[in-house]
């Protein structure tokens, strides 16, 4: 059903929340909105730092690349490096935290706290009929659940299908249509923005409209917020797919997120540094979501975004034992799309908070500063250099020319064959333990093959980068539904 809700029951109500998604956190905080991807004096940097460079080329152009290559292969080694640190501390029996079923089941439901879903949603009718199943599959009491389906007014495919597949029909009563003003940016932040304004549960969650949590999340959050200190006012999730045998790319995927959410989120939690938030399964404590300015709608990575912000207030992030299957990206050129906007935020998140520099360093420490700025600004950076070194790597292989042979002295030429062998060792070797852990030895192939995955990442990031300076808050669609089995994990 499409019903009035608290917050949202008259015209100016409405209209009100859709200037609070839109330009609450510009207008309260505006250094912390990416409504404008660089400030004057960020652009005017980079500017004057490819000046500097074009100069030192023109004027001494071997020393110059020397020097660029020497401070890249550091680089390298400092994310390499840190991947390590994290992931060894992830390996930790209590990295994440774990709620059993039977501590989750004996919470008396009059006890459990009002919860509320987020689910935004555009140009999915596919996976609507799945969406209504798998939150009327979750274990909390009806009276005490809100799930907000959160559709654009003007995408009236989903909205049909929404109505064809019962919501508001016996069962899935708790579930409500929340249509959101069209009006730009286009994207998921400011949807989430505009529900939030018809929330009513303690706790908020955001689910993908393609997602299936595991039935007993929501109990196990609540379980773990109240074990947990107060200063914890965000609870993520695992994510993992249920199509990961559909052919090589979605079992690259599937093994990417085996490490990212089975070690390396709960070794940056054991670190006490920022957490960039997966994009789904977050859940927050209301009211503290609400004090922060909530999501940014110019952000494309909305979530790592918060993620950084939460840390900055003080606060801090926990991983749970829980997962949400999502699908995973069949489609070469979809996923691309998809990532190239990862990386276009997790850039744009990082200039964000870099432009009080200082004072992100005095909240979050100097340890917490250098991994923000690795994870956020290393990570495409570094999958970018990925095509340049790889070309360098063949001509020399093939070719052989005498110039490789001279930017590469010796200084730099064995650092750089260590992050060569043992950075690409490592990483595979890090693959390889996830899934061994995760218990998936279907996944030994696209461990083994995860190179020909870095290409992908590689040109994905160069695009993302590229459309960070033409069109920063542009919201690339990925869609969903190419999945073609659904297996049990």
């Amino acid at each position: 059903m499409t019903g009035e809700l608290p917050g949202l029951a008259t015209e100016s109500e409405r209209t009100r929340a859709l200037h609070t998604a839109v330009h609450g956190l510009r207008e309260n905080d505006p250094m912390a909105s990416a409504s404008v991807a660089f400030l004057p004096w960020q652009r005017n940097t980079l500017l004057a730092a490819a000046l500097v460079v074009v100069v030192c080329v023109l004027l001494a152009p071997m020393a110059t690349v020397i020097v660029l290559v020497a401070a890249c292969t550091l680089g390298y080694l400092a994310v390499i490096v840190d991947r390590v640190l994290i992931f060894t501390r992830g390996m930790a029996r209590d990295a994440i935290l774990t709620v059993d079923d039977e501590r989750a089941r004996a919470l008396p439901d009059d006890r459990l706290p009002p919860y509320t879903i987020l689910v935004p949603a555009y140009g999915e009718p596919e996976v609507v009929g799945d969406l209504i199943a798998a939150l009327n599959g979750i274990d909390y009491p009806r009276d005490r659940l809100q799930a907000l389906l959160l559709l654009e007014e003007d995408d009236s495919p989903t909205i049909e299908a929404a109505h064809r597949a019962g919501i508001g029909s016996a069962g899935s009563e708790h579930i409500t249509i929340v249509l959101v003003p069209a009006a730009d940016p286009r994207t998921k932040p400011k949807a989430c923005n505009y529900g939030l304004h018809a929330a009513t549960g303690d706790i908020v969650t955001i689910y993908d409209a393609e997602d299936i949590p595991e039935p007993l999340q929501l109990r196990r959050v609540v379980a773990a917020f109240g074990e947990l200190p107060r200063s914890v006012v965000c609870i993520q999730a695992k994510l993992a797919f249920h199509n990961a045998r559909q052919n090589l790319l979605t079992a690259w995927f599937t093994m990417d997120y085996g490490l990212w959410f089975g070690f390396l989120l709960p070794g940056l939690m054991r670190s006490s540094s920022p957490i960039p938030l997966g994009g789904t399964s977050n859940h927050f404590r209301r009211n503290v979501l609400i004090d922060i300015g909530a999501w940014d709608p110019y952000n494309v990575t909305e979530d790592a975004d918060l993620g950084v912000r939460i840390a900055a207030r003080g606060y801090s992030t926990a991983v749970i034992d829980s997962t949400t299957l999502e699908e995973a990206n069949p489609d070469p050129i979809n996923w691309i799309r998809q990532r190239s906007r990862w990386y276009k935020g997790y850039l744009q998140s990082w200039l964000v908070h870099a432009r009080r520099p200082v004072q992100l360093w005095r909240k979050i420490g100097p340890v917490g500063f250098l991994r923000f700025t690795l994870i956020l600004a290393g990570t495409p950076i570094i999958a970018c250099l990925n095509l340049l070194f790889w070309f360098i790597t063949l001509t020399w292989i093939f070719g052989q020319p005498g110039i490789i042979e001279k930017v590469f002295p010796a200084a730099v030429y064995f650092p750089a064959l260590l992050v060569l062998v043992l950075g690409n060792a490592a990483t595979v070797y890090m693959n390889l333990v996830a899934c061994r852990e995760n218990d998936r030895p279907d996944l030994l192939l696209a461990c083994l093959t995860s190179p020909a995955y870095w290409l992908l990442m590689a040109v994905a990031s160069t695009k993302g980068c590229w459309q960070l300076v033409r069109n920063p808050s542009y919201w690339e669609k990925t869609f969903h539904g190419l999945g073609t089995t659904k297996e049990v994990e």
